[in-house]
């Protein structure tokens, strides 16, 4: 894909592709939006006069083949996803593919065989990646400003009736068979790649979940260990019915401590020496917009892969072993 523009289309014009994602892709160097899909016809078709979108579909087959579509990002609910996106690879169409990857680790490692097979490109949209705070995190850490690290501590509380659970259309997230594990399936991939993305691939990992409250079908409790290179040991808990919001993780090195949050928009505080400095990070319009810059690029053979299908299987391997669905 050499000196040429990437057209999309979106399979699953929800609500994640309103803000967080969709404008975006008019509005990175190279790229255009150009066809959505999504089953009822007339949301499609709002969703497409709303966004400026030439066209509508409400079959992801026929956006698919869509001559004009070269490239494919699929933001359907997790249970689609292997489908879409190995149809769409034997269509010879590069994919973005939303978090989670699968319903589970070895439908991603299905979709990772068909990228090696087709030796068509797919980036899994693990978008923090790119986001300043994590970059910066990240050469903190490559830097040794805290020294080695010896422990993280990642706690994500919230209360039953959250947004994610009041005021959505349907409540996929929090049914198993759609989701893969209710909201700790639809939260943690993005902690939990971060964990990757900073300290590697892990040696071994190992967790308890389950329904302590009964609101759903589905686990809303959950705690897990990763043991890292050098001994770099993983602590993290998740509770969906918790009485108020906590987002905290906390990086324990051998000289400080790094202080900072995943989903909330809070400083990233730096702890040497019993001194605390401050870092603030501007709230970004469209979340996804640097990492979908990247795909874009790599997509048009001008950089590296920013997430690949065989990390995103990682991280699925991840979310199984804490919820001890192995």
């Amino acid at each position: 894909m050499q000196n040429c523009i990437i057209k999309w289309g979106i399979i699953g014009c929800g609500d994640v592709t309103e803000l967080k994602s969709g404008p975006a892709f008019n509005k990175v160097p190279n790229s255009k939006l150009v066809a959505v899909m999504r089953r009822n016809a007339d949301k499609a078709k709002d969703y497409a006069q709303r966004h400026n979108v030439e066209k509508w579909y409400n079959n992801a087959e026929q956006l698919i083949n869509d001559p004009d579509v070269n490239a494919i990002y699929i933001a359907t609910p997790p249970l689609q996803h292997e489908q879409y996106a190995i149809q769409a690879l034997h269509a010879g169409k590069p994919v973005y593919l939303e978090k989670p990857m699968a319903i589970d680790a070895k439908a991603a490692s299905r979709i990772a065989q068909a990228v090696k097979q087709t030796k068509v490109k797919l980036c899994v949209a693990h978008y923090r990646r790119q986001q300043p705070l994590f970059l910066t995190i990240k050469n903190l850490l490559n830097q040794k400003e805290i020294g080695d690290t010896r422990m993280i501590n990642l706690q994500l509380f919230q209360p039953h009736q959250s947004k994610m659970i009041a005021h959505t259309e349907v409540n996929w997230r929090i049914d198993p068979s759609v989701s893969g594990g209710g909201l700790f399936y639809d939260l943690a991939p993005h902690q939990l790649d971060l964990m990757l993305y900073f300290f590697g691939r892990p040696k071994k990992s190992s967790g308890i979940s389950f329904n302590a409250s009964g609101f759903y079908n589905a686990d809303d409790t959950t705690s897990g260990q990763i043991l890292f290179d050098d001994s770099i040991l993983f602590n993290g808990s998740w509770c969906f019915t918790f009485p108020e919001r906590k987002d905290s993780c906390q990086i324990i090195g051998t000289k400080g401590k790094l202080y900072f949050s995943i989903f909330d928009n809070n400083p990233l505080i730096i702890e040497r020496d019993g001194i605390q400095t401050s870092i603030e990070f501007e709230r970004l319009q469209h979340v996804q917009q640097p990492m979908i810059q990247k795909v874009v690029e790599y997509f048009l053979d001008q950089s590296s892969n920013p997430c690949s299908a065989d990390e995103g299987v990682e991280v699925m391997k991840l979310i199984d072993s804490i919820a001890a669905k192995f």
